[in-house]
């Protein structure tokens, strides 16, 4: 076990090493790009980059080199990351659980109620800089141009994402003929506008169509991350066994039943065994 746990934890430090460059590669080049969408990404990516990649060269260095404080270094990180990945996990499950759509009669869509959501997920999609941010990540992506050549056919019999179903009509319960426009409807119905740039962009309809898309996309997120949960657990484990290596081959600590001595003196030891040795001789 003495080799075979810090052989395993180099081996996986250094395949984690390599993955992180691509990365950090990745996050640069969104750096690189106008598009918002991929702004947006950037710095999460280029963090968890560096992360695993000052992570990954402590845990290699200090299992293979057995040096220890480097991997005292990766324990303490590595134990960070799991609880900081535990409480992410937990808050996601959260604020995801609430949402959904709605059938609409007659239609293969679904619709979308903001505040069928989370508070926490309303606040923040309604705050001005998230939501100027998202928007524009909207009209970069032409997600509304694909349904400029739909007919009043298509609406009836194809389904659309909850982005589409949200931003780019207004909602299905609206009527705009003049016999109706003085009846109380959906506020959602008076911000609709047929200009390209405008459609429903600032409708709470456009909002939950977001939340629901971002809430579908975490819930897929969420089997990755207990999956890494999981696994970064069993790294940490094998990790704690290198570290009991590491420090024992630097001390006189016992090691199994034949109780070995030190591989490596301690840095006094000549100095003792020089002392010892001239007492020896003038005795």
């Amino acid at each position: 076990m003495y080799r075979f746990s810090n052989t395993v934890i180099g081996f996986l430090n250094l395949f984690t090493l390599l993955a992180s460059i691509p990365i950090i590669g990745a996050g640069l080049w969104m750096a690189r790009s106008s598009t918002t969408c991929e702004n947006f990404l950037q710095t999460p990516l280029l963090v968890i980059g560096f992360v695993v990649l000052v992570v990954s060269l402590a845990g290699f260095i200090g299992a293979c080199f057995h040096v220890a404080c480097a991997l005292w270094l990766y324990l303490v990180v590595m134990l960070f990351l799991i609880a900081a990945l535990m409480g992410l996990t937990i808050f996601g499950f959260g604020v995801t659980s609430k949402g959904g759509g709605v059938e609409v009669p007659g239609r293969v869509y679904k619709e979308y109620h903001l505040q069928d959501y989370s508070p926490w997920l309303r606040k923040r999609i309604q705050d001005p800089r998230y939501w100027n941010t998202i928007r524009g990540c909207i009209l970069g992506s032409k997600t509304c141009e694909k349904l400029a050549s739909w007919t009043p056919l298509d609406y009836m019999q194809r389904d659309m994402s909850p982005i589409q179903s949200g931003c780019c009509k207004p909602p299905t319960a609206c009527t705009y003929n003049v016999a109706t426009m003085m009846m109380t409807q959906d506020p959602d119905c008076y911000r609709w506008n047929n200009a390209p740039n405008l459609l429903c962009y600032e409708c709470d309809s456009c909002k939950a169509g977001v939340l629901e898309d971002i809430r579908g996309n975490w819930h897929k997120l969420s089997v990755l991350t207990v999956t890494m949960l999981v696994l970064l657990i069993g790294i940490y484990s094998i990790g704690c066994c290198a570290f009991r290596n590491t420090r024992r081959a630097e001390t006189d600590y016992p090691y199994g039943e034949n109780r070995m001595t030190k591989v490596r003196p301690r840095w006094d030891y000549h100095c003792w065994r020089w002392l010892h040795d001239r007492r020896e001789q003038l005795y």
